[in-house]
């Protein structure tokens, strides 16, 4: 027991730092596990045996990721990406395993290969990586895009079909055996019907009983023990019920995982779906990564080295192949022809089912050893190479698609129409319902916008109805240099996903430093992370919507209106920098009669300034209670710094009271 417990620290102690650096490096997490696993096990440092206790682990880790799938399982997302789904999804992974069975057939009588061990290969090699893609998808905001629908598509499907790959492949191992057993053809024919008939008639039984009797009694249950209002009795319960549907399937000879999967699949269509996907992550997380360290320890680097010209010449032919039958199908399915190539390049690495797949609790003896090192040593391989490939794929589908590259020129051309005579105009990233708002108080004040949206059909009948939007991803330079950037005076970001914001903002930076920025956000969550990408203001909806209902519940309970307004004013001065104070107008006598009224007023720093050639912050304003809200010198605002020179001619725009500013005003204008 103590070499155990002294075995599972080792691993969780090193994981934690490798995992650091792969998230340092902006590397997936499984592939720290990874490199944990090849260095821990057997076959190097060895301090990590391939031991009954290690694939325990490991297994019971596929269990939890089968749950998850079975609890991330809708039948209203499937219906509605069908097409994808089930049409581009099915055609992807039936056509992989046909190409990839086929070469491995070619290669076959080389390794001594049997055709049930080729059929597992490809069956496993079919799989692509659900996890680093929809991860990568949703960090770039581009899992509704022209190749992010197919990509989805495929993934989905993918993850279904691991379903029945789990019961065809332990079944494909038993043919092999028994096909060594038996002498005659018809003999080994008759074995391969009953034993495919077999698994497929028990694992039909179970879901059928599930469903029936399940469905009845899921729902119910969990809603019983929801009432007790206990986290510990309801987590007990998810346990309870994954390994137990878990534990029968295994002894009705069909794999955990495939219980696991249904009774995900279950309570996926309970109204406890999403507490379940909560508590439930933290388990499959660490035991996923338990997993992928003793897939890590399976690998015996030796064995790869001698065989380096052969790995390298496979794994350059899988890649080639994967990509040209995912582009190639998704062409068939309408796509077009840079998003099927964009697809393919995503969707070339194998999967973490891949590993599932090859796991010797399934397939046995199946492949020969050097076969089956050389087929990890290219999975791990190809999810090395996929970030970097994902964040090149845009210039590699320029130069290889000339379709692609010709849309993108007319797209750039299209926004470059639009913008060609707006001067000091508004830049709107995003044409939903907030952007189609604002845009309408800009017509109404006569202020001239380009919007960018990525929903053709939206830009379509907006453009129509004479709004001034065109179809572009704002987050690229060359979309924001058509949209006139440098003549614009702001730019403002509508959508409310943040790693989508961060990527306009970037951009933005990039072209125009000094240009001030305001975001959309949800809440005060991403409020750091936005004003570090160089966000010059964030707006959140829920501090917005709150200051209404606030100003509604203050004037029904009787408090003046001229106090209401005076309440949130001084919080929208508290939180928002940019909008703090205004400009006196003839107007606007209620500044007066308010002691604090935050003011704007603009300064020209005179020749005969003492106070020109000093620090700004040897100016002493802040102890006034003024600070500056923007400087221009030549017309041309500048990015402000402590150790910033004031010069003569100068245009500042100072924030404070009355008073304070009055006693700015002294002081800038002393000789």
């Amino acid at each position: 027991m103590e070499s155990i417990l002294s075995l599972i620290v080792a691993l969780l102690a090193v994981s934690v730092g490798v995992v650091m650096a792969a998230r340092a490096a902006r590397l997936p997490p499984l592939i720290g596990y990874l490199v944990v696993g090849v260095a821990f096990g057997p076959h190097a440092l060895g301090v990590a045996p391939d031991s009954e206790v290690t694939r325990w682990l490991a297994e019971i880790g596929v269990v939890f990721l089968m749950f998850s799938i079975g609890v991330e399982f809708s039948l209203p997302r499937l219906r509605a990406m069908k097409k994808l789904v089930l049409g581009l999804g099915s055609a992807q992974v039936l056509a992989t395993i046909a190409v990839v069975t086929g070469l491995a057939l070619a290669l076959g009588p080389l390794h001594g290969m049997s055709w049930q061990a080729c059929l597992v290969l490809g069956c496993a090699l079919a799989m692509s990586s659900t996890a680093m893609v929809m991860r990568m998808a949703a960090d770039r905001g581009e899992l509704e895009t022209a190749h992010g629908r197919p990509v989805v598509g495929i993934l989905l499907f993918q993850d279904l079909a691991v379903v029945p790959l789990m019961i065809v492949v332990p079944a494909l191992a038993a043919i092999a055996g028994a096909s060594e057993a038996s002498a005659t053809a018809a003999g080994q024919a008759t074995d391969i019907a009953q034993t495919l008939a077999l698994a497929l008639a028990k694992a039909a039984l179970v879901l059928v009983l599930l469903v029936v009797v399940g469905q009845r009694l899921v729902g119910p249950w969990l809603t019983v023990v929801a009432r007790r209002k206990s986290q510990e009795l309801f987590s007990l319960n998810l346990l309870l019920m994954t390994l137990g549907l878990a534990w029968v399937t295994e002894h009705l000879g069909l794999s955990l995982a495939l219980g696991a999967f249904m009774a995900g699949m279950l309570i996926s269509e309970t109204e406890f779906r999403y507490q379940v996907e909560a508590d439930i992550r933290p388990y499959r997380d660490v035991l996923m990564g338990l997993f992928f360290i003793t897939v890590g320890m399976r690998l015996n680097l030796a064995v790869v080295a001698d065989q380096a010209p052969i790995l390298l010449a496979l794994l350059l032919a899988y890649i080639l192949a994967k990509v040209l039958v995912i582009a190639g199908l998704a062409r068939l399915f309408g796509v077009a022809p840079g998003p099927s190539l964009r697809a393919g390049l995503w969707l070339f690495q194998a999967g973490e089912f891949g590993f599932v797949l090859l796991d010797p609790s399934l397939i046995g003896g199946l492949l020969p050893d050097e076969v089956l090192q050389l087929v990890l040593a290219g999975m791990v391989v190809s999810m090395l190479l996929t970030p970097f490939v994902v964040d090149r794929s845009d210039g590699l589908v320029l130069r290889l698609a000339r379709s692609e590259f010709l849309r993108r020129s007319l797209e750039i051309h299209r926004i470059a129409s639009q913008a060609v005579s707006a001067d000091k105009h508004l830049i709107i990233c995003g044409f939903g319902r907030c952007g189609q708002n604002l845009a309408q108080l800009l017509d109404q004040e006569k202020i001239d916008y380009v919007a960018l949206d990525l929903d053709p059909q939206r830009t379509r009948e907006a453009a129509a109805a004479g709004n001034s939007v065109v179809f572009g991803d704002a987050a690229r330079r060359e979309t924001l240099l058509a949209a006139g950037i440098h003549r614009a005076t702001s730019v403002v970001i509508t959508y409310a996903d943040r790693a989508s914001a961060i990527q306009v903002i970037l951009a933005v930076r990039q072209l125009a430093p000094q240009l001030p920025v305001i975001v959309r956000a949800r809440d005060d969550g991403d409020l750091a992370s936005l004003r570090d990408a160089g966000a010059t203001e964030v707006v959140p909806e829920v501090i917005e919507g709150s200051l209404m209902l606030a100003s509604h519940a203050l004037a029904l309970a009787g408090v003046p209106l001229h106090r209401v307004v005076r309440r949130v004013r001084e919080v929208r001065d508290n939180r928002y920098g940019l909008f703090r104070g205004v400009f006196r107008g003839s107007d606007d006598d209620y500044l007066e009669r308010t002691e604090d009224a935050v003011m704007l007023r603009t300064l020209v720093v005179p020749k005969t300034s003492a106070m020109a050639g000093r620090r700004i912050a040897d100016l002493g304003l802040a102890g006034m209670g003024v600070d500056i809200a923007t400087l221009k010198r030549a017309g041309r605002r500048q990015t402000l710094t402590d150790d910033m020179l004031l010069l003569a001619e100068d245009a500042l725009v100072l924030r404070g009271t009355a008073e304070a500013l009055a006693e700015a005003e002294t002081l800038l204008n002393a000789g």
